[in-house]
């Protein structure tokens, strides 16, 4: 004879109502009596899975609970529901993979309580898939004031299904050549979920200044995924254009002069 069938045989005897049970159904077993004690699920990424819980009253008087689940992952069908005496009531449980989930096993649980009683049936999902490494990088710009002084801003996404350790350098190129040797960026995540986005920020204390302009690129990494990049450019000068492009245009027109006072004079001298 099991432990939980002493017990509620010593309930029995001495008068009191036996305690309501809850737990995953399997089959013709009361839970906790030898059948399942948590609910066990496996799926990939963006799956949806079913299950049921099983409340059993073996009381002389209706029992009523109610339910609910812990994380996002766990729907039931039911918040509250009622047992009749010595019998039991079903409940469907449904868990929603999202699509981002990294492989392994993720915990959650269903919460039962009622008449002063609770109980915590657990759930583990287990992700299945090698999972998918990818980075993206974002909207690169940088502003500053031409005087030396800039700040690169960027974001950082995770495109795959795995945490990630992102690794990130910056370089620039302008007009003079380099104008900022590719460098590690600083603050960088030590871990970034699937799905998730940061913004950041790179000080460039010596940012060039007399530079029509310059193209920034960032460059991300991380262990499985393959590299990528983003650039955004930066005018230092945003008055050199212009002013170059007057120039120009003064010095075509002078030109012009010059060869038309030419050809005046050779009609003059012939």
């Amino acid at each position: 004879m099991t432990m939980a069938a002493v017990v509620l045989a010593g309930l029995l005897l001495a008068g009191a109502p036996p305690p309501w049970t809850a737990g995953p159904v399997a089959g013709d077993t009361a839970p906790g009596t030898g059948g399942r004690t948590a609910f066990v699920l496996e799926g990939g990424p963006g799956s949806v899975l079913q299950d049921r819980l099983t409340v059993v009253n073996p009381g002389y008087r209706a029992r009523t609970v109610t339910l609910r689940g812990t994380g996002s992952w766990v729907a039931l069908a039911a918040g509250r529901v009622s047992v009749p005496p010595r019998t039991r009531a079903e409940v469907p449980l449904t868990v929603t993979v999202p699509v981002g989930a990294a492989p392994g096993d993720h915990r959650a649980a269903v919460l039962v309580a009622g008449d002063g009683r609770a109980v915590r049936v657990p759930v583990v999902v287990r992700v299945g898939g090698g999972g998918l490494a990818a980075l993206g990088v974002e909207r690169v710009t940088v502003r500053g004031t031409g005087g030396g002084h800039a700040v690169i801003r960027y974001r950082l996404v995770n495109r795959g299904t795995t945490v990630l350790a992102p690794r990130l350098s910056i370089e620039a190129e302008g007009l003079f050549g380099a104008a900022l040797r590719r460098r590690t960026a600083h603050g960088a995540p030590a871990r970034l979920a699937p799905g998730r986005g940061v913004w950041l920020a790179e000080r460039w204390p010596d940012a060039p200044r007399l530079e029509d302009r310059v193209r920034v690129r960032v460059r991300a990494t991380a262990p499985g995924a393959d590299p990528v990049s983003a650039s955004g450019t930066y005018t230092p000068l945003p008055w050199l254009r212009p002013v170059a492009g007057g120039a120009a245009v003064a010095m075509a027109g002078l030109g012009a002069w010059w060869a038309r006072r030419r050809r005046t004079r050779r009609g003059r001298a012939s």
